[in-house]
């Protein structure tokens, strides 16, 4: 009888051990979706649509992820060798009797952006070139998954002022020696 118990114990024991085994060794290997940031500057040729709007649109390399965003910075100045950008949208007054204002707006697609100037009704922008020639904005595409350059995590908890141009290169870690022209 000590031996029949004996077996029935280790076979139950060998049993437990062999049902235990979990041998799942599968991996399965998702596409890799994270964005890794993208920045360039731009000096666009604005197109004429009408005296109170120009418009500028670009198309992107590849077509960008559901969860990318794209950001627009304008420059607006110097302070001492270093641009000072203003993100779009971004009102600026003219400053004349009419209390005149422009309009710089931006939207994009998975596909494209744009970049429109508007003006007020009373402010020709064809009669004065110096709203929308010579101006140079730097295009930052953006993982909204939190992802920085080369796929490094942002650290959970903290937020970022899109306003703040400096505060978005720190937070997603956008080396600006490497911004090239496009």
């Amino acid at each position: 009888m000590k031996k029949i118990l004996l077996f029935l114990f280790l076979g139950a024991v060998g049993f437990t051990a062999y049902s235990c085994d979990n041998s799942d060794d599968t991996v399965v290997q998702g596409t890799d979706y994270d964005t890794i940031n993208q920045s360039f500057d731009i000096s666009p040729t604005f197109t004429r649509v009408n005296d109170n709007l120009y418009r500028w649109s670009d198309d992107f390399n590849k077509p960008l992820i559901q969860s990318d965003m794209v950001l627009i910075y304008m420059q607006i100045g110097m302070d001492g060798d270093s641009p000072v950008w203003k993100l779009l949208p971004y009102t600026y007054y003219v400053g004349n009797a009419n209390n005149d204002a422009l309009d710089y707006i931006y939207e994009f697609s998975k596909y494209a952006a744009t970049i429109n100037i508007n003006s007020s009704n009373t402010f020709s922008l064809t009669a004065n070139p110096s709203y929308y020639q010579n101006k140079k904005f730097r295009v930052l595409i953006l993982p909204a998954n939190g992802t920085g350059t080369g796929g490094a995590k942002m650290a959970k908890g903290t937020a970022v002022d899109y306003n703040d141009y400096k505060s978005v290169i720190k937070y997603y870690n956008i080396d600006e020696s490497k911004i090239k022209t496009k």
